[in-house]
């Protein structure tokens, strides 16, 4: 592996529904060891549904504004420098409830998730809604698990 810099900006752009990610590292560049993102999230951005992930470690660095991120059961108004961890099986999901953007570093072991925004974004490319059906199938590729709330 070589190594790699990327400025401000540069890295591979992928955006849906209210979040843009631009990819710094992925699991090519990583030897598969984490992907990771720095992610601008609009004001309103109602965010993922509540998930967890079998073998995926999922995190969230915020940067800019607040991330309003969903952790053990409660939702957590997370400024500037907040770090956020949610290991395999815990439930956890992220928003922006504010009238500002916010930006975020998400950060996943092992890496690959870039698989998964590139497939998502291509999903919600017409602008449609989700089918559920398309997103159920989705979510049981990428190691997301929707927890029943039955």
């Amino acid at each position: 592996m070589d190594a790699t810099v990327l400025m401000p900006g540069e890295g591979e752009r992928i955006g849906a529904a209210g979040a843009v990610g631009v990819m710094k590292a992925d699991a090519q560049s990583t030897g598969g060891g984490f992907s990771m993102s720095e992610v601008t999230v609009a004001p309103g951005f109602t965010g993922p549904p509540p998930h967890a992930h079998r073998e995926m470690t999922d995190s969230f660095y915020v940067l800019e504004g607040t991330v309003h991120v969903l952790a053990d059961g409660e939702w957590i108004a997370a400024p500037p420098g907040a770090y956020v961890l949610a290991p395999p099986g815990v439930v956890h999901s992220f928003a922006n409830r504010t009238g500002a953007p916010a930006r975020l570093l998400n950060i996943n072991s092992p890496g690959g998730w870039e698989r998964y925004l590139r497939d998502l974004a291509a999903l919600v490319a017409g602008g449609d809604a989700i089918d559920p059906a398309s997103f159920a199938e989705l979510a049981t590729r990428y190691d997301i698990v929707i927890p029943d709330r039955s």
